[in-house]
């Protein structure tokens, strides 16, 4: 018996969808165990299903001149689909890989497309995801732009320790774009 615990509670707080409208929803899911180092979306391919991580970890990144930029971490049950490319039935920029053995929940593209108009909350699911989606990109962006490597890793202490404890520094230091030796530099100062 699968446990859709947490992403029925996403579902419940933050688009009350009905209960027959979660069964529907649950029954189209498919679940996936993929081990480590496994990429669960690649660039320049279709984002074709809205993905769930519900255990494990996954790095985000892009590729540039043949080098890994690391943009994002998942570690907690969050949706991880490209939801730009998924919506718009483009390709994507993202790379995506699990850096722990993972358990993902996933749903094809068209039929999560279907029962969202069906039960027409399909524009305020798209429109808040959105609206989360760009907020959190600005904010990345504003951060990258004004502070230094060490203001940033110093906000990762405060807001996602969680990182810190669970993802290999040398992925830290490519989030912060900064080399590995220059993070425990960085390191050494604050402790």
């Amino acid at each position: 018996m699968t446990n859709f615990t947490e992403i029925s509670n996403f579902f419940k707080t933050e688009f009350p969808l009905n209960e027959h409208g979660l069964e529907e929803l649950f029954s189209l899911f498919k679940v996936t165990k993929h081990p480590k180092n496994t990429q669960l979306l690649q660039a320049k391919s279709k984002e074709k299903q809205l993905r769930f991580l519900n255990k494990g970890s996954v790095r985000e990144y892009y590729t540039i001149d043949g080098k890994e930029r690391n943009i994002n971490f998942y570690i907690k049950p969050q949706f991880i689909s490209d939801l730009l490319a998924l919506n718009q039935n483009t390709t994507t920029h993202k790379t995506q890989e699990c850096l722990s053995d993972v358990e993902v929940f996933s749903i094809e593209r068209q039929p999560l497309f279907d029962l969202l108009e069906k039960y027409q909350c399909g524009k305020t699911i798209i429109t808040t995801s959105f609206e989360k989606l760009l907020k959190q990109k600005e904010l990345f962006e504003y951060n990258r732009i004004t502070k230094t490597p060490e203001e940033l890793y110093k906000e990762l202490f405060i807001y996602k320790p969680n990182w810190l404890q669970k993802i290999p520094q040398y992925h830290i230091a490519s989030y912060l774009n900064i080399t590995p030796e220059t993070l425990s530099r960085i390191r050494k100062r604050i402790s």
